[in-house]
């Protein structure tokens, strides 16, 4: 790729064959300057020894984190974020802080709130006047520290909302708030059949945080039919200057999915 764009990998897609304190000391050895994660531990107000472990992974790794979720439920399980759920706000809105203080002990600026899934029980509109309410809540915590909160679109769990950049944007326009962009995902978006082409055009400056992964299969650049390499240079285009996030699942070993970037593009300053 051509682009000027600079990339950090997803340690909760990549190097899985490794311990997850292991992973960012992985992407250094691989050439990367920059990782970012999901919510790495099992609850949302984890031990504060968990937290220094994590804390003292990334730094003894000279990496740079420059994404984290917050909270987000029982992935594998199915669950997509707590931002949304009533009956789970009480432990998205505890997490707040402890996913900030990470960030700011560690200069990461942005912060992924999974929207959740749609729950029996509970109207759409009472649960999207709560995510109102709670991604307004975390943006004034990220703000705290100059960080930015993302929403993002996401394919693969049918009981999720927002599936499309207008969708998320929806939601971001509610918020009102400077700080919470989209994050485009463009793999989640192409499999949502969203015009990826067009989100781009009309939505640069909208986008605070990019990641990739080729469809079908969610694997590495090249693997499969998206037209990366062009939309990663029109963002740069567009004025997108952000992080590029490499989330997706190597088809082969995690080290040899890196071959389509060389190695020298791979840790850019900044």
């Amino acid at each position: 790729m051509t682009n000027p764009l600079r990339y950090t990998v997803n340690c909760s897609l990549l190097f899985t064959e490794l311990p997850l304190l292991e992973r960012p000391a992985a992407a250094r050895r691989a050439g990367f300057g920059a990782v970012e994660f999901w919510w790495p531990f099992v609850e949302a107000v984890p031990p504060d020894r968990h937290v220094d472990a994590f804390v003292t992974a990334i730094q003894d790794a000279g990496v740079r984190l420059t994404g984290l979720n917050f909270f987000a439920g029982d992935m594998p399980g199915g669950d997509r974020g707590l931002v949304s759920w009533p009956k789970r706000s009480g432990e998205f809105r505890d997490n707040i802080d402890v996913t900030v203080g990470i960030g700011e002990r560690l200069g990461c600026p942005a912060f992924n709130a999974l929207y959740g899934n749609r729950e029996d029980g509970h109207s759409a509109s009472e649960q999207d006047d709560l995510a109102v309410e709670n991604l307004t809540l975390a943006a004034e915590a990220a703000a705290r520290i100059d960080g930015v909160v993302l929403v993002e679109p996401v394919s693969g769990a049918d009981r999720y909302p927002l599936l499309t950049a207008a969708d998320a944007l929806s939601v971001i326009d509610r918020v009102q708030a400077p700080n919470v962009g989209l994050l485009a995902d463009l793999y989640h978006l192409a499999v949502n059949g969203d015009d990826v082409d067009r989100v781009i055009a009309e939505h640069t400056d909208r986008i605070a945080h990019v990641q990739i992964a080729d469809a079908p299969g969610r694997n590495e650049p090249g693997t499969g039919t998206l037209s990366l390499e062009r939309q990663l240079t029109t963002l740069a285009g567009n004025g997108y200057s952000g992080w590029i996030g490499l989330e997706y699942k190597p088809s082969t070993t995690t080290v040899d999915s890196f071959g389509w970037l060389p190695r020298e593009r791979r840790a850019v300053a900044g």
